[in-house]
């Protein structure tokens, strides 16, 4: 068994290792698991994850309920580890931080266009695995956050099945607030903060998760995620506020609802509730204009490629993502214009020759082979995918960056595919 403990940080030559993963591999780079706990949720044992290690961090950093993939991003926990969040590189017995990889290969590995405009990969995205429900919240657009000095986060949902094969206590999920829902009644709720539940689901409503399906999620729009496990491509922030004073009777503190807004705003109570998109939340066709469900991009006998991640947010492509299904024995070669993150949900094989396998069950600081960075040149000149089982499925999902896919869907477009006339 190997270990990330047993390969050490290289915290210099880095764009020569780096360099040399990328001649070896043909223009991948291997990842190790990155797991990171929330204090305030209650895991849903449903990553993989040794049921010893899920408080790996300790019982007062809360359990592990997510595992971020290809992430340059860190993770806004208080009393965090320095590289909490952060998506580690293996090669030949020694790692370095794809953000550092990035920072010293830029554009050659991430587009030139994503990294004269960013700088940086500014999408990442994760498991999400929660026993029940979380807080009604949301996350800030990127003119509130830049007010705290953070970027704003739009984010994206799917529900693998692989990883959903019992739906745990909540499979639902609160989006938005219902049409005619008033600004006064949501800064009620905050004036009740400290009187128990303060009553903010009362103003919205569920919506029944279904395993293979997803939704898309702007910023300001609150949203109180169930505890089906997500994948969720996301933009590269953790700004959230949380509208909701108790979740299945346990306590949201305030500091939670107030910590990515301005320090004199904390108490404002107008300001809080002005951070929300109004028109967003009492949207009448709330799911038509957010739901997804896969859309087909290519497939034959050996393969099927759904878009699964897609559309754009007032006309802008934050991210975008795929799930790639290569039946048994079976081989494809696919090109994409951009960057990705991959994980594979199932089966076994090759990408290249770069071996893949999706793992049973994962220690804390083990190793897998399940998680990969493809640059763009990789991407650009066709990737081969092959399933080296003779009984059980290949399955993969992959994410994008920003504006990578112009001929990705937009949302509402699956139901002109499956003819489906019933989308609320």
């Amino acid at each position: 068994m190997t270990t990330i403990q047993d390969t050490p940080i290289l915290s210099r030559n880095i764009k020569e290792a780096a360099e040399a993963a990328l001649e070896a591999t043909g223009g991948l780079l291997r990842l190790a698991p990155a797991w990171v706990p929330r204090s305030f949720l209650m895991p849903g044992k449903r990553l993989k994850l040794h049921p010893d290690d899920l408080y790996a961090y300790g019982l007062n950093r809360g359990g592990i309920d997510e595992r971020w993939f290809a992430s340059t991003t860190e993770a806004a926990n208080e009393g965090r580890v320095p590289d909490e969040g952060l998506s580690y590189v293996v090669h030949k017995q020694q790692r370095f931080l794809l953000r550092d990889v990035v920072g010293e290969l830029g554009g050659s590995i991430i587009g030139n266009e994503i990294w004269e405009k960013y700088g940086k990969w500014p999408v990442y995205s994760k498991f999400f695995d929660n026993l029940g429900p979380i807080p009604h919240h949301m996350h800030q657009n990127a003119e509130q956050a830049a007010l705290v000095g953070q970027e704003g986060k739009p984010e994206s949902y799917y529900f693998p099945p692989q990883h959903n094969n019992v739906g745990n206590n909540f499979p639902y999920t609160f989006m938005g607030l219902n049409p005619g829902v008033t600004r006064a009644q949501v800064r009620k709720c905050l004036e009740d903060w400290n009187r128990g539940d303060n009553g903010i689901l009362d103003l919205s409503q569920a919506y029944r998760l279904k395993a293979g399906s997803g939704w898309l999620i702007p910023p300001c729009v609150l949203h109180a995620p169930g505890s089906l496990c997500t994948y969720e491509p996301q933009w590269g922030s953790d700004v959230f506020g949380m509208y909701q004073s108790l979740v299945e009777g346990r306590e949201v503190p305030w500091s939670l609802l107030v910590k990515d807004m301005p320090k004199e705003k904390h108490q404002d109570l107008d300001f809080i509730v002005d951070q929300l998109d109004w028109d967003r939340n009492v949207d009448p066709q709330f799911k038509r204009n957010h739901y997804l469900e896969p859309i087909i991009a290519t497939r034959d006998d050996a393969h099927v490629d759904r878009w699964i991640v897609y559309g754009g947010i007032d006309g802008a492509q934050y991210f975008s993502a795929k799930e790639l299904t290569v039946f048994p024995k079976g081989k494809v070669t696919l090109k994409d214009p951009g960057a990705s993150g991959v994980i594979v949900v199932q089966g076994e094989g090759k990408l290249n020759e770069m071996r893949l396998n999706c793992p049973k069950l994962i220690r804390f600081h083990e190793l897998t082979e399940d998680e990969v960075f493809i640059t763009e040149p990789a991407a650009k000149a066709g990737l081969t995918f092959e399933n080296t089982s003779a009984t059980e499925p290949l399955v993969l999902l992959r994410y994008f960056g920003p504006e990578v896919h112009s001929d990705a869907p937009e949302v509402g477009d699956y139901l002109q595919q499956n003819d489906n006339t019933n989308p609320n």
